[in-house]
This record gives C-alpha cells, structure tokens and sequence, in this order.
C-alpha cells in the first residue's frame, strides 16, 4: 500500500472530555514518511509530539502522548479516525492539551477527513510488526 494524507486542510473544533477545554484542531496536509504529529500551537515554541507508541505517556481513562514535559490527550478517536481511512501523513496543529471528544466517536473525524479527500502519496506504508 501507499501512503496517503489529505488533500486540503480541515478544522475540528469542540470541548475536551476530561479537561472542558474548547480546543481547535487544524490538520494540514503532510509529505510521504512525515507520520502523523500534533504541533501544540499554545506553547511558545510549538513542540511537535509524534503519534506512535514511543510517544505514550499515559493510559488512565484516555491515550496521552507526550515529549518531554508537553503532552496531548485523548487522541483515540481522532487517530482511529485517521488510520481508518488510509491517511498516514499529517500534520495536526492543537492549541490545547486535549482533543475534543465531539459526539463520542470516531464518526465527527472521518466525517471531516472524507470531506478533505485523500492524496495518494509515491512512497510504500511502513508497518510496525509487533
């Protein structure tokens, strides 16, 4: 399979589960091999957290990942959301520290990802073997 990422940018925006953070989510179209990274945009230097199982800080109620001292969570749905519908590539701009829980499922996510269209990329898909 080839990778993928999205055609145009897409903005999500609602409160936080756990934190009732109003949190806004920019993702943005990314090269082939870029991965899936949020980017904290309310943090001076805009620290960029990978979405992979390295990056797993915590798993008490929700997914958070984190680097160094920063952290996002709650990024379930929103990564299931991504994967699901073939988009290894993207850039997720996050000016919060939690992703919005919109209805409760993935549904709000694919919604908006579908409405983005999909941009197949040259290079292979890497898979993690575990």
């Amino acid at each position: 399979m080839k990778q993928a990422t999205i055609k145009k940018s897409i903005e999500i925006e609602g409160k936080g589960l756990h934190t009732g953070t109003h949190t806004t989510l920019s993702l943005h179209p990314a090269a082939a091999n870029h991965g899936i990274k949020f980017r904290r945009t309310d943090i001076e230097d805009q620290p960029i957290i990978k979405a992979d199982a390295n990056s797993v800080v915590a798993t008490q109620r929700c997914t958070v990942l984190g680097a160094k001292e920063v952290t996002i969570s709650t990024v379930e749905h929103l990564l299931a959301a991504l994967k699901g519908t073939g988009v290894s590539n993207v850039l997720i701009d996050i000016d919060g520290g939690e992703v919005p829980i919109m209805d409760g499922s993935a549904l709000p996510f694919v919604e908006k990802r579908v409405a983005a269209g999909i941009e197949i990329q040259e290079e292979e898909q890497k898979y993690f073997d575990v």
